[in-house]
């Protein structure tokens, strides 16, 4: 483990050594800060201008290469090749070749990484007002979630990311996430007492399986396929797609219960300290590109979420889709009397007033 660290800071060091000399570090031009936050970008569909400099930016996620956020990323790096004549480059690594979740997180606030698509839940560990959306049942719906994260509580939140030294330039999504398990349907709280149950490192999805009478496990995705098969846990929770595209029902995964608990949305994040050498002409193209990646990583989502369902149903997992949700609603209501403060009680009530 630690020479995977020492690994992925030295990858990160001749990263931002490679792009500080391609900004001018090394003597040559310097790029300016042009003082735009991220993910609100004037409208604009000029390439960069050619002046000798390139840019090449490591982009990385946890997941595989079928999933959307790879998909999305490709079609973004592909997007930004091309409108800047292959001035800027965007390489993309998955299944956490540049760190988990949230130690890629960590590395963009350090400038040891560049860019990532992440969940939001490892997020808040480097900005907490980001917790507020992992609240159980905060949305009813895709359509209350993205009016909230494209209305002004969303875009709120993007900008804000820079007190975390960090760039948020665009939502994406991870999908509704639901909870699989190995031995029997799960339609009421009480069929998950005592279950034992992998969840991400986040103290808010802990409390809401506590409140449960679960034992809710965190750990790094990476660690979490070889904890179901050898039994370590007892199940997980994730959205379809993860399920299939990880072929969960080979590591003792029969059973899903379509509860929806959480919305998991996700975020196009860049690193502060890389994005302030980088000059504003190439700050828009990303941005720009940016937005553009996250809504085309949601409509695959959508699209890739039914045909999950529809596939692991193939493989033999029995889906539970009559859950009880209101019981589970009202089984996780102390966990809104234990955090709602922490985020203010009228942006908690102004996201569920959203329709």
């Amino acid at each position: 483990m630690l020479r995977k660290k020492w690994s992925l800071l030295l990858s990160g060091i001749m990263s931002a050594s490679l792009l500080l000399t391609a900004c001018g570090g090394g003597g040559g031009q310097s790029a300016q800060p042009s003082g735009q936050t991220g993910g609100q970008p004037a409208a604009s569909s000029e390439a960069p201008k050619n002046d000798g400099q390139s840019y090449v930016l490591k982009a990385g996620h946890s997941l595989t290469e079928d999933h959307p956020y790879h998909l999305a990323l490709k079609k973004m790096a592909e997007d930004v090749d091309k409108r800047s004549n292959g001035k800027v480059k965007i390489e993309v690594y998955p299944l956490s070749q540049l760190g988990a979740e949230r130690e890629l997180t960590e590395a963009l606030t350090f400038g040891t990484a560049d860019m990532s698509i992440t969940s939001t839940a490892p997020v808040t560990n480097f900005y907490q007002k980001l917790g507020v959306l992992d609240l159980p049942f905060l949305f009813e719906s895709r359509e209350q979630a993205y009016k909230v994260l494209d209305g002004k509580v969303g875009q709120d939140m993007l900008k804000d990311m820079e007190s975390a030294n960090l760039i948020g330039l665009a939502w994406a999504e991870n999908g509704f996430r639901h909870i699989t398990n190995g031995s029997k349907d799960i339609k009421k709280p009480e069929d998950v007492a005592g279950m034992k149950i992998r969840t991400q490192e986040n103290p808010i999805h802990l409390a809401a399986f506590e409140a449960l009478g679960a034992k809710p496990t965190p750990m790094a995705w990476t660690e979490a396929l070889t904890a179901l098969q050898q039994g370590v846990v007892d199940a997980q929770e994730n959205p379809a797609i993860v399920a299939q595209t990880y072929k969960l029902y080979e590591s003792k995964q029969t059973h899903m219960a379509l509860t929806g608990h959480v919305y998991s949305a996700a975020m196009i994040l860049f690193s502060k300290p890389v994005w302030d050498k980088l000059p504003a002409d190439v700050q828009q193209l990303i941005a720009e590109e940016a937005k553009k990646a996250g809504q085309y990583e949601r409509e695959l989502m959508i699209k890739m979420e039914e045909e999950a369902i529809t596939n692991i149903k193939g493989k033999g997992v029995v889906i539970t889709e009559d859950v009880d949700k209101q019981a589970f609603r009202d089984a996780m209501k102390p966990v809104y009397d234990k955090f709602s403060g922490q985020f203010g009680k009228e942006l908690v009530d102004e996201i569920m007033n959203t329709k």
